[in-house]
């Protein structure tokens, strides 16, 4: 599916929303992400923060593992990814490489509460992956 295909509007509002349902009483850093699998289906996520912080899950970890339990999933073409910031944030190493398990070139959109957003792809945030096929 081309980037033109996807209903980015559709996948921005979700992720905006989704946001709202995030547990973030340390960092107040609310994300929300929604993503599209290859059979058109959208999943949503946010982050759920813990007092022991190595126990946080991100929003785009969330929605991956919400989309593969609830639907076994198997490929993602794109994903939305809000963050309360100025300017766009993209996802942070761990989520890249989750997301990239399940879609390398799938294309990404960063939105924020500024006028800005960034429309890139995973390969692009994640030259060089390690994935499945490394593992012949």
């Amino acid at each position: 599916m081309s980037n033109s295909q996807i209903n980015w509007p559709k996948l921005e509002e979700a992720a905006r929303l989704v946001a709202a349902n995030a547990y973030v009483p340390y960092s107040r850093f609310a994300v929300g992400a929604a993503l599209l699998t290859a059979d058109g289906q959208l999943f949503t996520g946010c982050n759920v923060e813990n007092a022991s912080y190595g126990l946080t899950n991100c929003a785009e970890r969330t929605a991956v593992y919400s989309a593969r339990a609830q639907a076994n999933m198997q490929e993602v073409i794109a994903v939305c990814v809000y963050t309360p910031t100025p300017t766009p944030t993209p996802p942070c190493g761990a989520c890249r490489q989750v997301l990239n398990e399940f879609g390398p070139a799938m294309q990404i959109r960063l939105i924020c509460d500024g006028t800005q957003s960034v429309s890139t792809t995973l390969d692009q945030l994640l030259p060089g992956a390690f994935g499945p096929k490394n593992l012949g």
